[in-house]
């Protein structure tokens, strides 16, 4: 799991106790009031809704699209949209007074904040309800719903869908390899010689010795940055800090793969194989790098190439295309799969059972294909038009209207999203459908996301800053290879990495005993 929290999503344990004595206090209030949709079935469903908005400003009442959701679920939505910039706050206030919305967006359910009320017994726990719900079960992944268990292996809130598959992985200059007679690598071996040949050996004939082979930095804000991480990952076998080995959870950079992984980059950097300041450089200048022609891999979603990559350089190689960015299926048999969520939503408990059930039908009947259609396509004649068929949208008049607001309730999300855009190329589409296809059959999610360590929500975050300083350290010939094997010795006889260590494992036990 990753552990750290932004600061303004944290509450101390004074406001958790603040939380839970304003739960008591107004619990049995709102619990025995009178709700106008509870009486009939028949009747609309009259629901209180706080969610996040990304957005300038929020559809107003009478928009014609939050019109259409309300027909077709037989709801009325009463919608609080709140900006992403003090959401974190508000959802704390929130939280903390007690009178929480019937459903309420959480961008992260594993705060010490939301565990703690969970535990208090302040939102439903939905487990055994969601089976009668084809949609709830069907069109959120199996991997969403598996990663969002609290620790005592139950569902407290519906996961907002998100792609498993295609996640962030190497993606090639296949017209490098190309020039250069290789193929694209499946072994860390073979990697190694791709990056070689990408930076000695001319991969773009213009006569210069001017590439690398791959664009990377050290980090991502206080995080290993995703091509780093990516190595490791490949080295290792498993998405994450932690693996599952020998019956026990495992704080990854402690096995001996991270050696072997670490000994990898300090050559890649030793040959010049990355960039010499990759330890300072931001992400934006390692995407630099790829568009200006002159890094041939790097680590992203192949969803990205074009709007991130292939627009800018076209303008100075007007040859290249868009299959020309090809994505790997496997190193060392391993690739990357997401977690399937971004954020949940959640039923108080406030909130009586009969009404909680139409919630969860309002959601399950949001995600039909005709009614999740209508915050994706907006209004015909006004947000998009009908030729051939086939919907043209306005995106820009659909984004005035506030069709993409409503994904921050409900979303459906396309298994392909985060491999191709419907603006790709068709042969460009059917080689990323593909790829990802074949992808599937290896990916591994990250398992440790969601698992409880009281030790490691106060302790895990010093302990990775410490591990990423040594590994750049180690990489940059600061530190040598032996040193970092001593730092491994004696930062895992460290009491609070043994205790951690534990409840991860304990934790892990819990969850696949409950499944």
């Amino acid at each position: 799991m990753t552990f750290r929290v932004k600061k303004k999503a944290m509450l101390g344990l004074t406001t958790m106790l603040i939380a839970a004595t304003a739960l008591t206090a107004c619990g049995s209030k709102t619990e025995n009031a009178p709700s106008a949709s509870a009486g009939t079935d028949n009747a609309p469903l009259d629901v209180n809704i706080m969610t996040i908005l990304l957005s300038a400003n929020p559809p107003a009442n009478d928009n014609a699209i939050k019109q259409a959701i309300e027909k077709a679920t037989n709801s009325k939505l009463n919608i609080q949209w709140v900006s992403a910039n003090s959401y974190p706050d508000k959802l704390n206030v929130t939280l903390a007074s007690g009178d929480i919305p019937e459903l309420i967006y959480i961008p992260d359910p594993f705060t010490s904040v939301f565990r703690g009320m969970v535990q208090q017994g302040a939102f439903w726990d939905l487990t055994d309800y969601i089976k009668d719900y084809p949609n709830l079960t069907s069109k959120i992944s199996k991997t969403a719903w598996g990663l969002t268990k609290m620790e005592d292996g139950k569902n407290y809130a519906i996961p907002r869908p998100r792609p498993t598959e295609g996640d962030t992985f190497f993606i090639f200059r296949k017209d490098w390899l190309d020039n250069l007679g290789l193929k694209v690598p499946t072994t860390t071996d073979e990697l190694y010689q791709v990056y070689k040949a990408f930076t000695e050996n001319d991969p773009d004939k213009n006569g210069k010795n001017d590439t690398i082979g791959l664009a990377v930095n050290a980090t991502n804000g206080d995080k290993v940055s995703d091509t780093l991480g990516q190595v490791e990952n490949s080295f290792a076998g498993s998405n994450g800090d932690w693996k599952w080995t020998n019956d026990q959870m495992v704080f990854k950079a402690f096995q001996p793969e991270e050696h072997k992984a670490l000994e990898f980059m300090t050559k890649l950097y030793k040959e010049k194989l990355i960039p010499e300041d990759f330890a300072s450089l931001k992400t934006s200048q390692v995407k630099d790098l790829v568009k200006t022609g002159k890094a041939g891999g790097f680590v992203d979603k192949t969803g990205t190439v074009v709007s991130d990559y292939l627009n800018d350089l076209k303008k100075i190689d007007s040859k290249v295309k868009e299959t020309d960015f090809y994505p790997a299926t496997n190193i060392n048999g391993y690739n990357p799969k997401g977690p399937g969520f971004s954020g949940v939503l959640a039923i108080p408990k406030t909130v009586k059972e009969d009404k909680m059930k139409r919630i969860l039908k309002l959601v399950d009947t949001w995600m039909n294909e005709d009614v999740f259609a209508i915050q994706s396509y907006g209004m015909e004649g006004v947000d998009h038009t009908v030729k051939d068929g086939v919907k043209v949208v306005d995106s820009k008049k659909l984004a005035d209207d506030g069709g993409p607001d409503f994904n921050q309730i409900v979303y459906v999300a396309d298994p392909y999203a985060s491999t191709v855009k419907n603006f790709f190329q068709k042969d460009t589409q059917e080689l990323y459908r593909k790829i990802q296809d074949e992808r599937a059959k290896t990916s591994q999610a990250d398992i440790s996301i969601g698992l409880y360590s009281p030790t490691a929500m106060q302790y895990l975050p010093e302990l990775q800053k410490k591990v990423l300083d040594m590994k750049v350290k180690v990489i940059l010939g600061k530190e040598t290879l032996d040193a970092w094997d001593e730092f491994v010795k004696q930062t895992q006889a460290d009491p609070n990495v043994v205790k951690m260590s534990q409840e991860m494992t304990d934790a892990y036990k819990k969850r696949i005993a409950a499944k």
